[in-house]
């Protein structure tokens, strides 16, 4: 079956900016582009409203996309029925979807629309979230921010981070953060003696340096900077999301959770939830 990307539209100014990140990842990766819309409404009934309540249509973005991008490969995908199940079951045939973070039906304030939450949820594939600002102050310092638990590494994410790394010829940032183990969090009366805080910090740097080994060998010419830090995983991602281009996260199960929650709905950049 042929590889492909996906990118939802819906006509909001945030699935526009996911477009053009799309298009910009298809051609990197040498990939045809799937546009595809999801209506309520069957084709008649989306006649019979027409003009009093346009929905945008895929083959009206291909053919503006194909006149500015014409050595890339794209195809329109219209479907009908619930959101959510119709961009996964086209997505069984995807390497990658791209959805704006907030889709047209979201309101002001709302950093992540259901449809993006869900997709990134429930899909068997890299689901891209894409915001609806650009990064500031053009390429940033590292294009690509992956997050790990060095303990528990997700395989499926870090393999994600060191391809689109490598890709780009960007330095790739991996972040583990820790927290301080619970007995001394819990019964140390004063401040934490810096020895004993070094002592701990060095046992998570060198449990992250192990983990990366395996890739760096496979990835010789990936540029990696480990970076530890003793905060929150939610908190160091979304900090580290500042001065990131992509940032990559991995999922287990078929929920968020509250610390990939808190990144998608706070990251300044896009983020890709790869599942396990």
């Amino acid at each position: 079956m042929e590889r492909t990307i996906v990118v939802g539209i819906d006509g909001s100014a945030c699935s526009r900016v996911a477009v053009d990140w799309a298009v910009g990842e298809a051609g990197l990766r040498g990939l045809p582009l799937r546009v595809a819309h999801v209506s309520s409404l069957s084709a008649e009934e989306a006649l019979a409203i027409w003009p009093y309540c346009p929905e945008p249509t895929p083959d009206a973005w291909v053919k503006v996309l194909a006149g500015h991008h014409p050595a890339l490969r794209i195809e329109s995908v219209g479907l009908t029925g619930e959101t959510v199940p119709a961009l996964l079951s086209v997505g069984t045939r995807a390497d990658l979807m791209v959805l704006g973070m907030r889709g047209a039906g979201g309101f002001t304030g709302l950093a992540v629309g259901s449809v993006a939450h869900g997709v990134a949820a429930l899909g068997n594939l890299p689901v891209v979230l894409v915001p609806d600002r650009p990064a500031p102050g053009g390429r940033r310092p590292h294009a690509v921010t992956v997050g790990i638990d060095a303990r528990r590494p997700a395989a499926a994410a870090l393999d994600f981070a060191f391809d689109a790394a490598e890709r780009r010829g960007a330095l790739l940032l991996v972040v583990h953060a820790w927290r301080l183990p619970s007995p001394a969090a819990r019964w140390m009366p004063f401040a934490l003696p810096e020895e004993d805080r070094g002592a701990w910090e060095d046992q998570e740097v060198q449990q992250l340096s192990d983990v990366l080994g395996p890739w760096r060998e496979k990835h010789p010419h990936v540029r990696v900077h480990e970076d530890v830090r003793l905060k929150s995983p939610s908190s160091a991602l979304v900090q580290a999301s500042a001065c990131a281009e992509l940032l990559v996260v991995g999922r287990t199960g078929t929920s968020l959770g509250p610390t990939l929650h808190a990144v998608v709905d706070h990251a300044e950049c896009p983020v890709v939830v790869v599942p396990s």
